[in-house]
């Protein structure tokens, strides 16, 4: 797999601000990723963070107020609607790191990938928060190679702003300044940061692009000028890396199906043998039990035995001289293969319930590689847009939930 650096950048609207930050800080009590494992969350690296004069953490939404109140942006000329801070993920393929020495070399990487997307800003005053994930488990190359591998990448929260030319209107008071500059502000605007077709000059000549893919053109250049290298440039919304984890994870829970498809049936073939063996068991206890009721009660005392019963106890003595032993080892071997064979019952469920599991997943995987291949745009249009969503909540979390607030009231 060839490493690519990706720089993905989404607009968003103040209402998200909760919804990224409590991704991005580990505020959430469970991730839709089932991937972060929160035990190394205090791994995670921030370049940067806002605190308050208490020296507690400033929340994204108070650092975009503060940072209006000290007018080093402005909403000038915004819309209700308008979307009003972005979010930059740097990324590459996880091997990379894994190639290169792991998180030191991860946090040497993104530190640099950081100066560029302060560069990108415009100034680090824009910066609402930078920190790098270093608690999400990649599940497909940990299985692959047999231990922990993380997906380290970096997130940007940034207000999108430009310099916006400020003029004196012909009505003002002052005639002889109309027309004339009257300020420069550091005005809000996600549309004029970030233009959906931009012009440049390449060879020559003049190409329309979107300014996305320009962004893609700097990070790219960028990490190379600055000393790292084995890597391509990626394209954004790319979903080859995607698909080819997917495609591994399909490999690799085939792989699980089938060994667990075996172990079904040895499963199966060991209850049926166990089956055999008690109801062998049995029909030597059945033996037993009829040899404990031979023979009545004599009236002088002793007992009486028919001819075929005294044969059959002389046969039986003739055969064994140490029968209680055989009894009791008979009986004991029957209650073994009975726990064995509950065990095994037991097991047989778990395995099942697992097979169904992983069913369910290369379905799942199926049906989002075809979807990717069909129509990519529209299904990351989509995850992008649940993302920006609360995460559902389950019956017992809402009932939890319900509880609380009714013994809060």
């Amino acid at each position: 797999m060839a490493h690519k650096t990706v720089v993905r950048n989404q607009s968003c609207q103040l209402s998200s601000f909760n919804i990224r930050e409590r991704h991005n800080e580990r505020k959430n009590d469970e991730y839709f990723n089932g991937d972060v494992i929160t035990d190394m969350s205090h791994l995670n690296v921030h370049f940067k963070r806002h605190f308050k004069e208490d020296g507690s953490p400033e929340t994204y939404q108070e650092t975009f107020d503060r940072l209006l109140a000290e007018r080093k942006i402005v909403k000038h000329g915004t819309k209700p609607d308008a979307k009003l801070f972005c979010e930059m993920v740097f990324d590459i393929n996880t091997t990379y790191f894994d190639e290169r020495g792991g998180y030191e070399f991860a946090k040497k990487f993104y530190e640099e990938a950081y100066h560029m997307a302060v560069k990108e800003a415009g100034s680090e005053d824009y910066i609402i928060s930078a920190v790098m994930h270093a608690d999400e488990r990649n599940k497909a190359l940990s299985e692959q190679y047999g231990r922990d591998i993380f997906h380290y990448h970096l997130h940007v929260v940034y207000v999108p702003v430009v310099e916006k030319k400020l003029y004196f209107r012909k009505n003002n008071k002052n005639p002889e300044l109309a027309g004339k500059l009257k300020e420069i502000i550091p005005q809000i605007s996600q549309n004029r940061k970030w233009p959906p077709r931009v012009q440049v000059e390449r060879n020559g000549k003049t190409y329309t692009v979107n300014s996305y893919s320009l962004l893609q053109d700097r990070y790219h250049a960028h990490m190379k000028e600055a000393g790292f290298d084995g890597f391509e440039r990626g394209e954004r919304g790319s979903t080859t890396e995607h698909l080819e984890v997917l495609d591994y994870k399909i490999q690799q829970d085939t792989k699980r199906l089938d060994s667990i498809n075996k172990q079904v049936e040895k499963k199966t073939e060991q209850i049926t043998r166990l089956d055999t063996q008690i109801t062998n068991r049995e029909k030597t206890k059945a033996s037993i039990a009829q040899v404990e009721a031979m023979g009545k009660p004599a009236i002088l005392g002793g007992f009486n035995f028919t001819v075929d019963e005294t044969k059959t106890l002389k046969t039986l003595a003739k055969k064994s001289l140490t029968a209680n032993k055989k009894v009791a080892e008979a009986n004991r071997k029957l209650k073994t293969a009975e726990d064995e064979r509950d065990k095994a019952v037991a097991e047989l469920a778990s395995i099942k319930k697992t097979q169904s599991s992983i069913k369910e997943h290369l379905n799942w995987y199926s049906k989002f590689i075809a979807a990717m291949k069909r129509a990519p745009k529209r299904l990351m249009a989509v995850i992008e847009d649940i993302l920006k969503s609360p995460p559902e909540q389950s019956i017992t979390q809402e009932r939890s939930r319900t509880k609380q607030r009714t013994e809060e009231r």
